[in-house]
């Protein structure tokens, strides 16, 4: 695709658009009294419209049913769990009977965690990546800890090499081979949240399944965003948040997955909770806890239904749209954007794009690494409505999502965004 920096382009680009007519489905945030260009669905994705129909349907049934809703609702909340099932397989790439909406991302990791990481006296190391989002750092240093072993001496975590800023994979696999003997678990990102870097998860699983070490993946940053394929690729266990690129509302039911390999074998260990309990026995209350086969075993309590009806509403854009098509968008609109952003600034004098230039290795998100006035253009973009996120010390991510976000979006941004430098070289030549 030969890009230019035209409107007109962009709007050509725009009329052919085959997911064009989703834009409308969503409310686009106001800023400063003026609708927005809203890059920030990495961190909180747009509100689809069809949330407050769901969610008043809800609010309905409560009123006119009560208790009765369980069974007698639209949708009955006693099975709520199940609703998803179908979108969420399709997403992740996996079978029914293997992914789940329950909980948070991080409560999602813990309990996982407590099934599939079982150290021995030699085999209690964790490899992941330098820089993790917080919640992985934080979970996984705490269970490390429950398991009475230091972080300093078990935790492995791997960095770019000097003078880089992603991780090439062929590092990743050295640093699982040679410590593979006292390997247990590989734990990634889908998507790493500050570069933008889409890991070749099979490729990761592969090297940890070959060293005897279970292979997890946090995809809060690549459901929605990126192509996934847990099943076929083998993952052992993945978690993911539904509040960015899924468009789920803020603080939204997450999600899981456990490969079948592991779903259906009941005595594996886990954190039971009723809600995960034999079905058909739930309510007998006895004692003696006897899992759902699959990833219905490890859920712990009911559905918030409010969470998981905005869920819902929100998978069935995706439904629609489907993630080839949402992929296809993906992949012009980010290189459209990193055209214009070579076009500001051809030779690296004011930023660095540090997310992978191979579209196969990256989704929507760019990643700037700033080298002068990153603060101060940030500040100016915010002023013009323009919303993107700000990671100190200096990275500014820009995250056009394909079901809402249009090329003439990333058109006005490059406009404003290259004003804003040239304002402040302005300036700065004058003082």
């Amino acid at each position: 695709m030969k890009f230019k920096n035209t409107l007109t382009f962009a709007r050509k680009m725009d009329a052919q658009d085959s997911l064009r007519a989703f834009r409308r489905e969503f409310h686009i945030p106001f800023a400063h009294g003026k609708r927005s260009i809203y890059f920030t669905g990495n961190s909180l994705g747009a509100q689809p419209k069809s949330v407050k129909k769901i969610l008043l349907e809800e609010l309905e049934d409560w009123a006119k049913l009560g208790v009765e809703g369980h069974f007698h609702a639209r949708r009955p909340w006693l099975y709520y769990h199940r609703f998803a099932k179908k979108s969420l397989a399709k997403m992740v790439g996996a079978k029914r009977g293997e992914v789940i909406a329950m909980n948070q991302l991080t409560v999602n990791l813990h309990l996982l965690l407590a099934s599939f990481y079982r150290p021995t006296s030699e085999r209690f190391k964790i490899i992941a990546e330098a820089g993790a989002f917080s919640s992985d750092q934080y979970a996984l240093e705490t269970q490390l800890r429950w398991h009475n072993i230091d972080p300093a001496s078990a935790l492995i975590e791997i960095q770019p090499r000097n003078g880089e800023n992603t991780l090439r994979t062929s590092d990743i696999i050295e640093v699982i081979r040679q410590y593979s003997s006292q390997v247990a678990l590989v734990l990634f990102g889908g998507v790493q949240y500050y570069t933008g870097q889409f890991f070749r998860i099979e490729s990761i699983t592969t090297a940890a399944h070959n060293v005897g070490a279970i292979a997890g993946f946090d995809l809060a940053h690549a459901v929605g965003n990126v192509p996934l394929s847990l099943h076929k690729h083998n993952v052992d266990f993945a978690v993911w948040c539904s509040y960015k690129y899924l468009n789920s509302g803020p603080g939204s039911i997450a999600g899981a997955f456990v490969h079948e390999k592991h779903g259906n074998e009941i005595t594996l260990p886990r954190l039971g909770g009723w809600w995960g309990h034999d079905e058909s026995e739930r309510f007998k209350m006895k004692k003696g806890f006897k899992p759902m086969p699959g990833i219905n075993g490890w859920q712990v309590s009911n559905v918030p239904v409010f969470q998981a009806a905005a869920h819902l509403a929100a998978l069935e854009i995706f439904d629609r749209a489907g993630m080839s098509a949402i992929r296809k968008k993906s992949i012009l609109l980010t290189g459209y954007l990193e055209y214009l952003l070579h076009e500001t600034d051809p030779q690296q004098e004011y930023f660095t794009v540090i997310t992978p230039t191979e579209v196969s290795e990256r989704g929507c998100q760019l990643s700037l690494l700033f080298h002068r006035y990153g603060k101060r253009i940030a500040a100016g973009l915010d002023k013009q409505s323009v919303l993107i996120d700000w990671r100190e010390p200096n990275v500014m991510r820009i995250a056009p999502a394909p079901l809402y976000n249009s090329f003439e979006d990333v058109f006005r941004f490059g406009i404003i965004f290259a004003n804003e430098i040239r304002s402040l070289v302005l300036k700065s030549k004058r003082s």
